[in-house]
């Protein structure tokens, strides 16, 4: 064979070199890029999974607060009503323990104003005192249970001007600013004063 020849067939394309060259036309397999594409895409897919889980748990939470609050502001309601209503009941209350307390006093004055009538009553000229005294008796007793007590300031006693109205300063062998007479007594009812006392006051010892 001659040289022509030979490198004619050495020019000849062997077939395991034409395969090779199929092989390299074909679609190249997964890379490094779309395996990780994969791997977002399902972790996305997680994600979404993961978050539309809480938000229906959201959702449901939501609802059932809603429904707490519902509940507690109608319970609201109801505990204001009650308390209303426990308010007028105590008004009520009140407004009929005065009532009977006014009329338990005024029982207990009528028959004293009874003495009066029966003081009256009595012949001209008769002496009125002992009833007169025994009526001032029952009336005190009633002030007594009433939990009233007249001021009546002793002469020579300090004048306390919570209690005592000075109506008139005059010489006097009394300390200078102490009571001298009781022109008119107070009444006082649970350490509250009812009316103060009225008296006359010492103006300078008797000596200067």
């Amino acid at each position: 064979m001659s040289d022509d020849a030979e490198a004619n067939v050495e020019s000849v394309p062997d077939e395991d070199a034409a395969a090779a060259v199929d092989g390299d036309l074909e679609e190249p397999d997964e890379t490094d890029a779309d395996r990780t594409a994969t791997d977002l895409a399902a972790r996305v897919a997680t994600v979404d999974e993961d978050l539309a889980a809480e938000v229906a748990e959201l959702a449901t939470r939501t609802e059932e607060l809603e429904s707490e609050v519902d509940d507690l502001r109608s319970k609201l309601k109801r505990k204001q009503a009650d308390f209303q209503n426990y308010k007028k009941r105590t008004k009520r209350k009140q407004e009929q323990l005065a009532e009977r307390a006014t009329e338990d006093l005024v029982e207990r004055l009528v028959p004293v104003r009874d003495n009066l009538l029966r003081a009256l009553d009595q012949e001209e000229g008769a002496d009125l005192r002992p009833g007169v005294e025994s009526t001032l008796a029952e009336l005190d007793r009633v002030l007594e249970a009433e939990n009233v007590t007249p001021i009546e300031p002793e002469p020579g006693s300090a004048v306390d001007p919570h209690r005592h109205e000075v109506m008139l300063r005059v010489d006097a062998d009394q300390p200078e600013g102490t009571v001298v007479d009781l022109y008119q007594p107070g009444y006082e009812m649970a350490d509250k004063v009812l009316r103060p006392a009225q008296v006359t006051v010492s103006a300078a010892d008797a000596e200067e």
